[in-house]
């Protein structure tokens, strides 16, 4: 059996691609193996949203190159963000690579190994670039290569918000919803398969359906056909806008007994001038009527959010409103990026330009005060009782076993240490009583 290895890189959407392409691979008769050294063809997935992101995958791709000659590795294929962007540039200056793979077209790689196994293909590298984003089929195999009790399905590819500073839709193209019947189909699969946890994720969840629904989304019918499932455990929704968090949504959350009371809603910037300037869909005044109405409606609902520092023209006044609308909604998390300059986006031509020294001294100051909320919402919840998902066993300390409840997402927020003498289960769930909050991560006892 041919020998492929993968090096998927970026975001859980990018990871998700990286999966159903060996999934593909091995239907073909491949072997998938966890050392890129130890194999024939190696396959790296690659990232631009930002420019360090850009680096880490000119980094890897330069990387791998170099297993041609230390390890096995006569293929190299580079699929993904990065190519869709810069595929020209990539077969110009990277002669190491000999197959490319746009964001439209992950599901050729059979299609292009056998091209690069065929002994009369012409020399050079082989770029596949499809125009129109994938259709899901309903059989789609897939190799996870996460824990088993949780996975991440995509429901949606590309984005059509159009945020100024913003790559993704030159690069995923325009919001295109997949297919209802093939994500249930995938859904079922994930839970008979042992899943106790699925996060659906796109660029835009709560934009499900609307390209395919004369304008509506689909996102509640899409969450009550999941939950219909008698096998389904945990939903969790991922990257909602609020443009189009509507009632329909928060009262079916509130009712639900498996969609989890959190929302991960990327808000980027409280000021009316800023997000203008980022061409978002929402003001102010919107924002603060539904994150308060959200907690009205739920105080357990967990709030997490991501916001861009040093955003061209950010004043420092704007920068001091973002800090005190930090500590007034007290989100339960929060993710902090300093502003990436992105060619070919309107806020790359964009006067008043921050200084980096500037938007470094911006990104500690806000992650500081964020690390105090966190704890002090952290510190309510002490002698409060939460179901956890266990996840795994410390390392070191005995009797010491950690997981997440509703409050953490996987991969991004903190996670609960659980103290006990019993042998626990990982994929299990556990009741577990908190003793100790910290900025980031809880500490409790099991419950007998």
């Amino acid at each position: 059996m041919k020998t492929v290895g993968f090096v998927s890189l970026g975001c859980a959407k990018n990871l998700n691609d990286a999966e159903i392409m060996m999934g593909l691979l091995a239907e073909e008769g491949y072997r998938i193996v966890d050392d890129p050294m130890k194999a024939e063809t190696i396959v790296v997935n690659t990232c631009t949203f930002i420019e360090s992101a850009k680096e880490e995958s000119v980094n890897a791709i330069l990387q791998i190159g170099t297993y041609k000659q230390e390890g096995m590795c006569k293929n190299l294929i580079v699929t993904g963000c990065l190519v869709q962007r810069y595929g020209q540039e990539l077969q110009a200056e990277m002669p190491e690579i000999d197959g490319m793979l746009g964001t439209f077209s992950w599901n050729r790689i059979v299609e292009i190994l056998n091209e690069l196994e065929n002994p009369q293909k012409d020399s050079g590298n082989l770029f596949f670039k499809d125009k129109k984003p994938l259709i899901y089929p309903n059989h789609l195999p897939r190799i996870r290569t996460g824990p088993d009790f949780a996975a991440y399905m995509k429901i949606a590819e590309g984005c059509s918000n159009g945020c100024s500073y913003c790559v993704i839709p030159s690069v995923r193209g325009s919001f295109h919803s997949r297919p209802m019947d093939s994500i249930l189909t995938e859904a079922r699969r994930l839970f008979i398969e042992g899943v106790k946890e699925i996060s659906l994720i796109a660029q835009d969840t709560t934009s499900y359906g609307i390209d395919i629904n004369s304008g509506q989304p689909l996102l509640v019918p899409l969450l009550k056909a999941i939950e219909d499932m008698e096998e389904s455990k945990w939903l969790r929704i991922l990257y909602c806008y609020p443009n189009r968090f509507n009632q329909e949504l928060i009262n079916y959350m509130k009712s639900s007994a498996k969609l989890l009371p959190y929302i991960d809603m990327p808000l980027q910037h409280i000021d009316g001038k800023i997000l203008e300037a980022m061409n978002r869909q929402e003001s102010e005044e919107m924002i603060r009527s539904l994150l308060t109405r959200l907690r009205e409606d739920n105080p357990a609902i967990a709030l997490r959010t991501t916001m861009i520092v040093g955003f061209p023209g950010e004043t420092e006044a704007q920068f001091e409103k973002l800090c005190r609308f930090i500590e007034e909604f007290e989100f339960d998390h929060v993710g902090v990026f300093t502003y990436s300059k992105e060619e070919n986006t309107p806020a790359a031509r964009m006067p008043n330009q921050v200084s980096e020294e500037v938007k470094e001294e911006r990104y500690h100051q806000l992650m500081a005060i964020q690390a105090q909320v966190s704890e002090r919402r952290n510190r309510k919840l002490e002698g409060q009782s939460l179901e956890v998902l266990v996840e795994g066993k410390h390392e070191t300390q005995e009797n010491l076993w950690y997981g997440r409840s509703y409050r953490e997402a996987p991969d991004v927020d903190g996670r609960i240490f659980i103290e006990t003498d019993r042998e626990l289960k990982i994929g299990e769930f556990v009741w577990v009583e908190i003793e100790q909050g910290f900025a980031y991560d809880l500490v409790g006892s099991l419950k007998s």
